[in-house]
């Protein structure tokens, strides 16, 4: 069969306009650009933002639970609690994600992170201020609802403001943005921990980056796709002036006008597509903005091109949860010993069911701590941050490559490290004794540091290809999709992240027990071969191109 990652990924309709429909003018290639202006810099290290806040606040409530003690509901809190507490965050951004999809359709990207803000600030005070277990639970929902529409409207924000040369950098910036967030929160907890109260400043403290982005909104434009859209054409054009004026190696007023043109000429092909006529973008008011919500809904599932996009976007979104690398904020604890989101548990699977505890958040960190302390590192702290600082620095390097090499071929190139990473995993704990009463691992040759070490080598190397690979390019997804479903279709796919995020946490532990460690990795790496052989058949390259020039390649 024919490697179907070179097809279109947008079908044209039988009616498509022709050439004289538009504007007259030659189209100039962004690829010429030899590097961004200040102003695209600044615009996406303001919307990164958020980033850094989704990241914070998925990060600080290990920390915040094991500091509460008594101070929620004048007792100490139950499994029940925790569970409520730590689940509020994930569910209500799963439930939210699909919901602002729509409203950043009709309210704009720019009001969205703005609204994200708020909840943001009203949801870090509200758990800092209360005094009750169902007033942080809400307060974690209030978090959680602003996750869920920062985790996909900032990526569609720069993407649709990014020269496209430079629009997978500047998406991977989000990305740096939340794994500093999340070493933050673990230096912020870790320093107010042990104070009275301290968790109140822990969790309030997130309001303080929100507030700088708020702030600093007013000075960020709308993106000039969603003014185009809206018929706001001169509005459009001048934020465009702004993006490219100081590139270099471009004539910024004929590529302006190129940009235009190909994005009207968009606009124009979807709605021949869906109805055979044109239907101007002059249309204004509430009436104008439900007629398109309900527009998008039918191109999204009836144009071939857009199902492609959509299934596209969810596979990937999927394996990036799927794949065993969980990054929901679930703490876990092993009597008084807090451990971090995402980086280490000391707990053994026996007592993780009969003490109070919460699920593991990421599968491979599950025994980290425990191998840390085998090989003679004692320290918690070192065992988080070289695992966050791991993540943080391969990180970089997606930054470095993914415009170079393409998002394509990047998935391609690490995929197959991570499932080196997980086979590894799996082939030493076919090695260990885990036994189910005490806190440690034992090789089966008493003394042998062989075993642990492939432990500690496994999850460096799987951390370093997720964060080179799957932990950025799913990110990328608004690119696939052409700006009439592009806001929908990014939020549902960010919709299926949060969801695949929500089945790992409830099946990894009954996993370890049914198919045993060795079993549980070595499915979790063949997840990621399936999803490699998915990269390699649908999904085509799309670094360097377009907004707009996507859907024809």
């Amino acid at each position: 069969m024919a490697d179907t990652a070179a097809e279109p990924l947008i079908a044209g309709g039988p009616d498509i306009p022709r050439d004289d429909d538009f504007e007259e003018g030659v189209d100039v290639d962004e690829g010429a650009l030899v590097k961004p202006g200040r102003f695209i810099w600044v615009l996406t290290f303001c919307a990164g933002v958020s980033g850094l806040l989704f990241g914070y606040d998925t990060g600080v409530i290990s920390s915040t639970l094991v500091s509460v003690k008594s101070d929620l509901s004048s007792r100490l809190l139950t499994t029940l609690d925790k569970s409520l507490i730590t689940s509020a965050t994930s569910f209500f951004a799963l439930l939210v994600s699909p919901l602002t999809g729509v409203l950043a359709d009709a309210l704009g990207r720019k009001t969205i992170i703005l609204s994200a803000d708020i909840l943001f600030v009203v949801g870090a005070l509200w758990q800092a201020w209360t005094s009750s277990v169902w007033g942080m639970v809400a307060g974690r929902s209030v978090v959680g609802a602003a996750v869920g529409s920062a985790s996909f409207v900032v990526p569609l924000y720069i993407g649709e403001l990014s020269p496209g040369p430079w629009r997978g950098r500047m998406v991977t910036i989000a990305s740096l943005f939340i794994t500093g967030g999340q070493v933050v929160a673990y230096v912020v907890g870790w320093l107010f921990s042990t104070k009275v109260h301290g968790w109140r400043w822990i969790v309030g403290l997130g309001a303080l980056p929100a507030l700088v982005q708020f702030s600093l909104l007013f000075l960020m434009p709308e993106t000039p796709r969603y003014l185009a859209r809206s018929g706001q054409r001169e509005r459009a054009r001048r934020v465009l002036i702004k993006v490219y004026e100081r590139c270099e190696g471009v004539d910024a007023d004929r590529l302006v006008d190129s940009v235009l043109r190909r994005v009207e000429r968009e606009i124009m092909e979807e709605e021949y597509a869906t109805r055979g006529r044109v239907i101007g973008p002059a249309k204004q008011g509430w009436a104008a903005k439900i007629e398109r919500v309900q527009e998008s809904f039918t191109q999204l599932v009836s144009i071939g091109g857009n199902r492609r996009a959509l299934i596209i976007a969810c596979m990937l979104q999927g394996a990036q949860q799927l794949c065993g690398f969980v990054s929901s904020p679930v703490p876990r604890y092993c009597g008084a010993t807090a451990t971090i989101p995402g980086i280490f548990d000391p707990c053994t699977l026996q007592q993780l069911r009969n003490s109070d505890t919460n699920r593991p958040q990421n599968s491979l960190m599950y025994f980290s701590a425990t191998i840390f302390s085998l090989v003679g590192f004692h320290s918690p702290t070192l065992a988080s941050l070289s695992i966050a600082l791991t993540n943080f620095l391969f990180t970089l390097v997606a930054f470095y490559y993914i415009d170079r090499i393409g998002r394509r071929r990047i998935l391609l190139l690490s995929i197959p490290v991570m499932v080196l990473g997980l086979l590894l995993c799996s082939v030493a704990f076919n090695f260990l004794d885990v036994p189910m009463e005490s806190n440690s691992l034992r090789g089966r040759d008493e003394g042998s540091m062989v075993w642990p070490l492939m432990i500690l080598v496994a999850m460096v190397i799987y951390v370093a290809g997720y964060a080179i690979g799957l932990g950025n390019v799913p990110w990328q997804q608004s690119e696939l999709f052409p700006l009439s479903v592009r806001s929908l279709g990014s939020s549902l796919a960010t919709a299926m992240n949060w969801g695949s995020n929500t089945l790992v946490g409830l099946t990894f532990l009954p996993m370890m027990q049914f198919f045993t460690p060795m079993g549980t990795f070595a499915l979790y790496a063949l997840v990621c071969v399936g999803a490699w052989v998915s990269v390699k058949r649908i999904y085509p390259e799309t670094a360097g191109l377009g907004l707009e020039d996507v859907g024809r390649f």
